[in-house]
């Protein structure tokens, strides 16, 4: 995430109870303590000007490093849902530097073997656990990791599946593996080789391709504002325990 300071010095908070002094960028400030790091760097009138995401912490972009006083350990978190301590001293990532392979998924079959070749470095993992550490998304990187020196493309991408490529696996890796590209590449290779065609797939994109619903959409696009709002008020939610047959009792749109 890159942040910039605004010229405009903003005046200083008061010193009162629940603020707590964070350093950024090795100056201090003194923040509310149930603000993120992200909304604490806005407090102390930071702008943010890139990476900044979805501040939900599932796009993955806001990666931070933090130290705390009198400790020689470096932290690693999403400034997103990272809440600010007493004496954190934090710089912010603008992205990792991570390598990644140039590959054609359609002319590759979804083989381990082509995982390995592309990225070889995976067979230096010594299973440190270093990465399933940092994850924020509390993923088993490690895990996913040895599915690919397995050549489980399939398992790689359904241990992976929740990844948001932060990138903070890479950097605490020994081994200099970049996990989350690994981890993009089975879910690609998964979906496009190995998961089996979706017939009625194929048959809506064979109704869409013939027309079907052109009419229909014609007609939304001369509908006014009013009568879009009503229709978007009255549709029909399929249920969130549903069978697999379900269907609205108007199926004309389907």
């Amino acid at each position: 995430m890159t942040v910039r300071k605004k010229v405009e010095e903003k005046e200083a908070p008061p010193v009162e109870e629940g603020l707590v002094p964070i350093f950024v960028m090795g100056e201090r400030y003194m923040v509310p303590e149930s603000l993120t790091i992200q909304k604490a760097l806005e407090y102390a009138g930071y702008q943010l000007i890139r990476g900044c995401g979805c501040r939900g912490g599932v796009c993955g972009a806001c990666s931070t490093v933090f130290r705390m006083p009198d400790s020689y350990r470096v932290e690693v978190g999403l400034a997103c849902q990272t809440v600010v301590r007493p004496g954190m001293y934090l710089a912010m990532l603008p992205f990792f530097p991570a390598n990644r392979a140039i590959s054609d998924i359609e002319s590759m079959k979804g083989t381990g073997g082509e995982v390995a070749s592309l990225y070889p470095e995976i067979f230096k993992c010594i299973g440190c656990n270093l990465c399933t550490q940092s994850c924020p998304m509390d993923i088993d990187v490690m895990h996913y990791m040895a599915q690919a020196i397995r050549g489980d493309v399939s398992g790689v991408a359904e241990t992976s599946f929740d990844c948001i490529a932060c990138g903070l696996c890479v950097a605490r890796c020994p081994a200099e593996e970049v996990q989350y590209h690994v981890g993009m590449l089975c879910r690609r290779l998964h979906a496009r080789h190995l998961v089996p065609e979706s017939a009625h797939l194929a048959e809506q994109v064979d109704n869409v391709a013939g027309g079907r619903f052109e009419k229909t959409l014609q007609e939304l696009m001369k509908t006014g504002d009013k009568d879009l709002r009503k229709l978007y008020k009255e549709r029909v939610m399929e249920p969130d325990i549903a069978a697999d047959d379900w269907a609205p009792e108007d199926s004309s749109k389907l």
